[in-house]
């Protein structure tokens, strides 16, 4: 039987009587081999080889990263996110996969590691953040599990501050798209501010989760279940449209969308709308936004867009309302409301 083995490294050598034999080596430069392939001497002490190959060296950081990617957290995370984390822990893997686990305890590694963050900063601070954000999760669990004895990337702040007030989708945005943009897309701006849920939920959202008064459906990135009630808009839009079976959304040939193609689609729609600054993702926070303006609470709009109560107040302080003008003519016609002024007759 032919075995075909990967990486497998075979050399001629003549020998003193002059005939020439075939050595063979576990890779180029790894360990000999006995036997001919096939054996099973030879195919047992091939595997042997590569298993001490791969086994990543015990007390180095490469063992704690690669630990992570086979645990049950790892196999929950969205598609999407773990391509994410593939690329930054192969980042973290070339700058610290040799970094000792012994020295985690060291006060001195804290500014390692944010030194390596600045660093990254100077290209993207946001990536930077990301990069930090990964490295603290992985370090996380394995101090959870005992396996570090500290973290030194826990609380690490953040180095992006940027406001994202002005990557919020304005009314004239929204008329501007709707106005220029195909009709196959119309129904993806509704639908994203009006319930608030991500791009690959509202991708995979089918008719059969809508039953005319409520969507339902489950995140795919934190596994929420959401049950979103349909405002007069968005309901007008979806009855318009509305099918028996498949997905709500479709391209301009009646197919589903890819993922890649609904962004490729959506940036040249903006950008025939004149429209810049914004993506598709602005729309979840936006309708955050809007939903603030109009007076919901934070536990209201978490039920509707599925986030958190934490993250709702820190989306709504940190990144999108930022002093918006509605919100502070909304607070001084309410304290006109409660407060007589000087002149005013008592009743």
């Amino acid at each position: 039987m032919r075995v075909r083995l990967k990486g497998l490294n075979s050399v001629k050598k003549k020998l003193a009587d002059g005939t020439t034999k075939t050595f063979y080596y576990a890779w180029k430069g790894g360990p000999p081999l006995p036997g001919k392939p096939g054996d099973p001497e030879f195919v047992a002490a091939f595997n042997a080889a590569v298993a001490r190959k791969i086994e990543p060296p015990r007390g180095v950081l490469l063992s704690i990263l690669q630990g992570f990617q086979s645990t049950t957290i790892w196999d929950d995370l969205a598609p999407r996110t773990r391509r994410d984390y593939v690329g930054l822990i192969k980042v973290i893997e070339k700058d610290f996969g040799d970094f000792p686990l012994s020295a985690l305890g060291d006060r001195r590694t804290r500014d390692i590691f944010m030194s390596w963050r600045d660093k990254r900063a100077k290209a993207s601070r946001r990536q930077a953040d990301y990069s930090w954000q990964v490295l603290a999760r992985i370090l996380s669990w394995a101090h959870g599990r005992g396996l570090v004895i500290a973290n030194p990337c826990e609380k690490g702040g953040r180095v992006y501050r940027g406001s994202r007030a002005e990557f919020v989708w304005t009314d004239a945005d929204e008329a501007a798209f709707l106005a220029s943009a195909p009709k196959h897309l119309h129904l993806a701006l509704t639908l994203a501010l009006w319930t608030g849920q991500r791009q690959g939920d509202l991708l995979r959202l089918a008719w059969t989760q809508y039953d005319g008064k409520v969507i339902r459906l489950q995140q795919g990135k934190t596994g929420a279940r959401v049950q979103v009630p349909v405002g007069a808009p968005l309901k007008a839009a979806l009855d318009a449209n509305r099918g028996k079976s498949g997905p709500i959304l479709l391209n301009s040939d009646g197919e589903p969308w890819t993922a890649d193609g609904f962004r490729s689609s959506w940036r040249k729609a903006c950008a025939a709308a004149g429209i810049v600054g914004v993506t598709f993702n602005d729309l979840r926070g936006t309708a955050v936004t809007r939903l603030a303006i109009a007076g919901c609470t934070e536990a209201e709009i978490a039920t509707i867009t599925g986030h958190s109560l934490r993250d709702v107040r820190s989306i709504l302080d940190a990144h999108y309302l930022n002093r918006d003008p509605a919100l502070g003519e909304s607070a001084i016609r309410k304290l006109e409301g409660r407060t007589k002024t000087p002149n005013q007759a008592p009743n």
